[in-house]
């Protein structure tokens, strides 16, 4: 190739532009995240996280010191704490120069003054002695379990009656930035201390300290893919918590967030969890370089064949029906793409059914992982069946289900009905894994009332715009599948024809509870659930990982409506006065307001689900004016 100053002008530049595209692809290639987070200090068993740490050199309000290699201490105002546990939000410390646990404690035997940084938290629970003032007092306090120094519950303890339980949280006697020595003007002479977290009525002995960054800060605090949450008891401060999906403490200078996935029971992290994405990028990056090459090289035979004759070629075709377009709900009579299985290749993709490669159980059957030889992820549910009616009913089922084409119903990509063996059928694997699971890992409530409408959506559509009406038969988290944007992808329908629709009602409604609580639901804890709700008492069930008295109002007020509609899918269900058409609609509504809490609304998007359907119509409709055809 000649020198480039000996080129025609048109391709220096050419060439100058294809350094340039290179020079750009080489460097967006090394913008990648890692693919595990940093390691946190350690002193014995405890990890030290951002914006704690035991460097001197770092910011002193946060400094920690490690004695022994195995005890640390937080230093305030000259005082030193021994560290009992960390929180999310602060950390359970003793009473300063307290070798042992005290039954009884001075009310200046901890002496705290609030910071911008520190302040004595609204979860600790109080044992207050011999107040002179009962006002004080709190019945509903007394319901939680205060253990004393000897292990047992405080009220049982020989000579350790509280005497008077007072909440933190109450505000009328104590208040954000005041010490415990507050309560002397009522009387009292001494005092214990536990913290009763979030949805828990257990206590540990200690108080906790809330801590939090000032916002006055010029710099930036959190992460581009962390939010800002407020401190509750320290005014004009604030933490970082990662969005869903991502990991880490959230901060600039800490770990920052980092993208996370669920695969197999393992959580990973950063480039793990775009390995198909990586694969696209590559050929992207490839089709960068060798682009600019093609035009040049296409410029340089143009010219070599400029007095030639061109043949053109007009006879090429393209096969259009190859682009369809689909609505967000359609049916595919007579054309199935699924594929037909035999049971040793899906004994084989789940390595012979393993518990290891077991996702869920339940009354519709067990689902499993698997990979296929050409290395496609499937799940596999492997149907219930009971006798040869059965399954000539789940073969039909089957094939009805397989023609639905529906965003928020997993693909189903073939089954497998071999004679002898359980009716199977394979889904796609969507990349974020199972709602049970990214509850468990922490999930938003923008999310939780997105998906759980979405579900509702399909379930009402799949039961009234089908005949025969496809019900579910076990809805449940572990059925519930999110894709790379968390939309809800359901698996694990029930398939035959004698299905119990009187327990839909109910099984939605554990649904429902577990969003709220994070916690799956069995029959007694359902029952405390919906006792609780009744009692407006819904505060000390709420998942507390979501932080229920810092979530805006509008989140908070959507908390108890879902709360409600799942009260009323078990008391009226059974009878038909509430149905999954009422439940979708009132959901749905959520939903669509979530924007005003600071969600990105998606109540448009989810109407879509029923774009070119008369359910959308029956939705909008009064419950009483509404006519579901029986099935």
């Amino acid at each position: 190739m000649p020198p480039l100053f000996l080129l025609p002008s048109s391709s220096a530049l050419f060439l100058l532009l294809l350094l340039l595209l290179t020079l750009q692809t080489l460097t967006s290639i090394s913008l990648s995240q890692p693919d595990a987070l940093r390691s946190p200090e350690k002193c014995g068993n405890f990890s030290v996280s951002f914006p704690f740490h035991l460097s001197p050199s770092s910011t002193a309000a946060f400094r920690l010191s490690c004695t022994n290699s195995s005890t640390l201490y937080l230093h305030i105002n000259h005082q030193s704490y021994r560290i009992i546990e960390f929180f999310t939000d602060g950390l359970l410390v003793d009473f300063p120069s307290s070798p042992s646990c005290r039954q009884f404690n001075d009310l200046r035997s901890f002496p705290f003054s609030a910071n911008q940084f520190f302040s004595i938290s609204f979860e600790n629970v109080i044992g207050l002695y011999d107040c002179e003032d009962s006002s004080l007092c709190k019945a509903g306090c007394e319901t939680n379990d205060l253990f004393g120094c000897d292990g047992r519950e405080e009220d049982e303890t020989s000579g350790g009656d509280t005497g008077c339980c007072y909440p933190l949280s109450d505000h009328s006697a104590w208040r954000a930035g005041d010490d415990f020595s507050v309560f002397s003007k009522y009387g009292c002479r001494g005092f214990s201390s536990w913290v009763v977290p979030r949805g828990t009525n257990t206590g540990k002995r200690g108080v906790k300290l809330e801590w939090g960054i000032p916002r006055n800060s010029s710099e930036a605090i959190c992460d581009r893919e962390a939010r800002t949450v407020n401190a509750t008891a320290i005014e004009g401060s604030v933490r970082c918590v990662c969005r869903d999906g991502f990991v880490g403490d959230g901060f600039v200078h800490g770990t920052g967030c980092l993208k996370s996935c669920y695969k197999d029971g393992k959580e990973l992290y950063g480039d793990k969890c775009e390995i198909k994405k990586h694969k696209g990028k590559k050929l992207t990056v490839l089709a960068g370089v060798l682009a600019p090459l093609f035009i040049l090289g296409s410029l340089l035979a143009l010219f070599c064949l400029l007095k030639r004759p061109v043949t053109t070629h007009t006879d090429q075709q393209f096969d259009i029906s190859t682009a369809t377009t689909t609505t967000s709900v359609s049916f595919r009579k007579g054309y199935n793409k699924t594929r037909l299985f035999t049971y040793r290749e899906l004994e084989e993709a789940t390595k012979g059914f393993q518990d290891s490669h077991k996702l869920t159980q339940g009354k519709t059957g067990t689902i499993f992982s698997g990979n296929l030889t050409n290395g496609t992820r499937v799940i596999v549910h492997k149907v219930l069946c009971e006798n040869q009616i059965e399954f000539m009913e789940i073969s039909s089922q089957i094939d009805h289900l397989s023609t639905v084409l529906h965003r928020n119903l997993a693909r189903i990509i073939g089954f497998c009905m071999d004679i002898g063996y359980n009716p199977l059928v394979v889904y796609e694997y969507p990349v974020n894994g199972s709602l049970g699971d990214r509850i468990h890992l922490g999930l938003d409530w923008c999310k939780r009332v997105n998906i759980v409408a979405e579900v509702a959506g399909l379930l009402a559509l799949l039961q009234y715009e089908n005949y025969p009406p496809i019900l579910h038969n076990n809805i449940a988290s572990g059925y519930i599948f999110l894709d790379e944007d968390f939309q809800a992808k359901v698996t694990g329908f029930g398939l035959q024809r004698k299905q119990r629709i009187d327990t839909s009602m109910y099984d939605f409604a554990v649904l429902l509870l577990e969003i709220v609580t994070g916690l799956k639901q069995r029959e007694e804890t359902v029952t405390q659930a919906l006792q609780r709700i009744r009692s407006g008492k819904l505060e000390e069930i709420v998942d507390p990982s979501m932080y229920f008295h810092e979530q805006p109002m509008a989140f908070r007020e959507q908390i108890g409506l879902v709360a409600d509609i799942a009260t009323r899918c078990v008391l009226f269900g059974g009878d038909g006065k509430f149905g999954m058409v009422d439940a979708a609609r009132e959901l749905l509504q959520i939903a669509g307001n979530s924007g005003g809490g600071g969600c990105d609304k998606k109540g448009d998007g989810i109407e879509e689900t029923f774009s070119n359907s008369s359910l959308l119509q029956m939705i909008s409709m009064s419950p009483d004016s509404i006519y579901l055809p029986k099935t």
